[in-house]
């Protein structure tokens, strides 16, 4: 029947070397009740060792040991619990090969479950015609038991022998499972109906009931579209240059060191380094953002990522299982077992639930026609509407449909939440903690000002600056020289003698003369008074209040200017020889552009308290603090003051996010409530330690993150409690006769299903843009 699993994340050996995992595709089990009847009948399979079910992709993993029990009998316990396995391995999006699965696109409207249910309807829409309008019509044709057996009725028991089948047939599964669930419950309710010739309210509850499982089934088919949206991003084959000839092969296929060539408007297939060629690329599936990225020769490229006008040529870095989408959609896979808080007491909840309301159904049937006298078909009625309330499918549902509505929308969006318990806790944080370096910053040093001192021009300072920083490894070095580059300048003078001056600068010969560069404190070293420094025109003195300019009516240096530089957290080289200053250069660690934007969004979006926590220096952290507007800095920390500092905030103010960049700050994200890591896209320990990871450099994200998070609990607790609104409302109802067996179903079970569903849909039509 399903073909045999024989990949690596599918079948594995046990420490006994015995065991195997198989992942089935179960598209029917869509709810929580469906899986704990699955898991139930599995249990009692000898050689059966560990399940993993998930309804909301109606997928089912089970390892077991080859030696006591076969793949085979596995499918044939899963299809007696009444649900139907139709793939196995590679037989279903995911497969072997995927870190994700979940069951195919099902043919809702046309399967024989909706066949049944419409031609069930139409004997019921004929029978209320003859029972209700065409009285004079409905004739007897039969007598059962002494008693007549009219046209109505006979189209009634057609309604329901149609669509009612499938609904006692589960309920079959339900009563040998001892599982006390919504089919269950119904097909008691269908039989016991039938039984005493209360055919109007039988059938209806069949028509009805099926009709709300297939509106059920195709919002859970919605729901698990945004997975397969997040699955689909992957290629399934690659173009690979083998022996001087392209080939097309699966991307399960292709080997690491290989190279594959990727044509505009083709999907990088795999993650690798661009050997050759240049494109921009589009990387939203990966990151989130939007605006293409320039690749050429030495830049990583990730698989799913979309070139737009070039040809690239790529080493394959990692196979196509462990590919940083890969990553991503196993992780969303397993972000779903993490139950919420929410969802954890919506299942305790349930257990009591199910069988008080039973209960009641049965005292509302039993007690006033025995102690009171009253009329039995009234309470039966009554008691069969109170068995349709009992079922708390709407309820059981609502929390994982959100949680897993939110954990897809945020993965498509370039945010990675690893459970809902994460999903949860960040729109509960009253505190938002901001590493300040690749967070708030770029984390790479950049030119941020050229100062020239007496009649020397920018060009100058930065020719001099650059040709005596060619030779230095210094990330300083770097900045000027790519400023250098930036600005096109090619005839820098070649140094000799170079000698780099350890924690001062460095020195070297230029055209004869020595020159320096450096901090002012090595210039001081030289015999320069800096406090005395002023730029000079027309052989005189600058005075106090007039503007510092030179001949050419250029900005002076002076120590003014190198106050101000220093009080901005910036890094001033001074560039000169032994007797002359040239100028200075300021350099810097960038503030990223959307770090004002969304430290003030966050606080529009309710969080308390903004802190940047750096072990960066005092005057550093409190120019970058002023500049981006957190309510409170705190500098010069190492790793475990970090750590302190976060469990002082949790004292103080309540629960705790960290942002960091998941490597250096791993201490303070583990001890925060959530820990969120900066640009992980080609991190894989940011992946692996935070709770929370944002795959591109875009501190904006944050707030979409909080906004989505709160939205999700919102949504949740919306779902929870108008569900269980609903249903105590209809069951207060019941006894007074304002209550149906038609409405029950179709507003108890059926109405709140989708209803809570649709609820949880909205939380995918949030964006990032939302919060630019």
């Amino acid at each position: 029947m399903t073909d045999r699993v024989d990949s690596a994340d599918q079948a594995s050996d046990s420490e006994a070397g015995s065991e195997l995992s198989a992942r089935f595709a179960v598209p029917e089990m869509d709810c929580p009740s469906c899986a704990q009847k699955v898991d139930k009948s599995l249990q009692r399979v000898d050689g059966v060792v560990e399940t993993a079910l998930q309804p909301t992709t109606g997928t089912a993993t089970v390892t077991y040991d080859p030696e006591r029990t076969a793949e085979a009998d596995v499918v044939a316990v899963i299809e007696g619990a009444g649900y139907e396995v139709t793939g196995s391995g590679n037989g279903f999006e995911g497969g072997a090969d995927s870190g994700m699965s979940i069951a195919p696109p099902s043919e809702i409207w046309t399967s024989s479950r909706a066949i049944k249910t419409w031609v069930g309807a139409g004997f019921l829409v004929f029978g209320l015609l003859f029972e209700f309008v065409l009285t004079e019509q409905n004739v007897d044709i039969a007598t059962i038991l002494s008693s007549p057996l009219g046209l109505s009725d006979g189209l009634f028991l057609v309604a329901i022998a149609v669509s009612g089948s499938p609904v006692v047939r589960s309920g079959y599964y339900s009563a040998r499972n001892l599982s006390l669930d919504i089919d269950l419950l119904m097909g008691t309710a269908i039989i016991a109906a039938t039984g005493i010739g209360y055919f109007v309210e039988a059938a209806t509850l069949a028509v009805l009931f099926s009709i709300a499982e297939l509106l059920e089934d195709y919002a859970m088919d919605r729901a698990r579209n945004s997975l397969r949206e997040l699955m689909e991003l992957s290629p399934d084959e690659a173009t690979v240059r083998r022996d001087g000839e392209e080939v097309t092969v699966p991307t399960e296929d292709v080997a690491v060191g290989e190279t594959v060539v990727v044509r505009p408007g083709e999907k990088i297939p795999l993650d690798g380094t661009v050997l050759d060629g240049e494109s921009a690329v589009d990387e939203s599936p990966i990151t989130g953002e939007s605006v293409p990225v320039d690749k050429s020769d030495g830049a990583e490229v990730y698989a799913g990522s979309l070139t737009e006008e070039g040809y690239l040529e790529v080493e394959v870095t990692s196979k196509a299982g462990d590919s940083t989408l890969s990553r991503i959609i196993e992780m969303v896979q397993v972000a779903q077992e993490n139950k919420t808080d929410q969802e954890q007491f919506v299942d305790r909840f349930s257990g009591y639930y199910t069988p008080l309301i039973v209960g009641l159904a049965i005292l509302t049937a039993a007690v006033p026609p025995l102690a009171l006298g009253w009329p039995w078909e009234t309470w039966f009625v009554r008691g069969l509407t109170l068995l349709v309330i009992a079922c708390p499918c709407a309820f059981v549902i609502s929390t994982p449909v959100s949680v897993v509505s939110g954990i897809t929308s945020a993965a498509k969006n370039g945010v990675l939440i690893k459970g809902g318990n994460h999903l949860e806790a960040m729109g509960a944080v009253d505190v938002v903690a901001l590493d300040k370096t690749g967070t708030l910053t770029k984390g790479e040093l950049t030119v941020t000002r050229i100062v020239p001192l007496g009649d020397h021009t920018e060009t100058e300072v930065l020719r001099y600056g650059a040709g005596l920083e060619r030779r230095s490894e210094h990330p300083i070095a770097e900045a000027i020289l790519a400023r250098t580059d930036k600005a096109g300048l090619t005839d820098l003078p070649t140094p000799s003698e170079f000698e780099s001056l350890t924690g001062k600068g460095i020195r070297a010969e230029i055209d004869g003369e020595t020159y320096y560069a450096g901090k002012p404190a090595l210039f001081e070293e030289l015999g320069f008074d800096l406090s005395r420094t002023r730029g000079v025109t027309d052989g005189g003195a600058i005075p106090d209040g007039v503007p510092r300019r030179n001949s050419s009516g250029r900005e002076v240096f002076d120590t003014n200017v190198l106050t101000e530089l220093q009080d901005e957290g910036q890094t001033v080289v001074l560039v000169g020889t032994e007797t002359e200053l040239i100028g200075a250069v300021a350099v810097a660690d960038e503030v990223r552009p959307t770090s004002q934007r969304a430290v003030e969004r966050l606080h529009e979006c309710g969080v308390d308290h903004v802190v940047m926590l750096t072990g960066d220096n005092e005057g550093t952290a409190r120019a970058i603090a002023e500049q981006v507007g957190v309510d409170e800095y705190r500098a010069g920390l190492l790793p475990d003051e970090k750590v302190a500092a976060i469990e002082e905030l949790q004292a103080v103010h309540g629960d705790v996010a960290m942002v960091g960049d998941g490597i250096n700050d791993a201490p303070a994200l583990v001890t925060a409530d959530v820990g969120i890591a900066m640009g992980a896209a080609g991190t894989d320990t940011a992946l692996e330690t935070a709770d929370i990871a944002l795959m591109g450099d875009d501190v904006g994200k944050l707030p979409y993150l909080y906004r989505l998070s709160r939205t999700a609990n919102d949504v949740v607790r919306q779902n929870i409690w108008t569900s269980l609104g609903v249903k105590a409302l209809l069951a207060v109802g019941v006894p007074l006769g304002y209550v149906s067996v038609a409405l029950a179903v179709v507003v108890g079970d059926m109405g709140m299903s989708l209803g809570v569903t649709g609820n949880a849909m909205r939380l995918s039509r949030l964006k990032p843009s939302d919060d630019r």
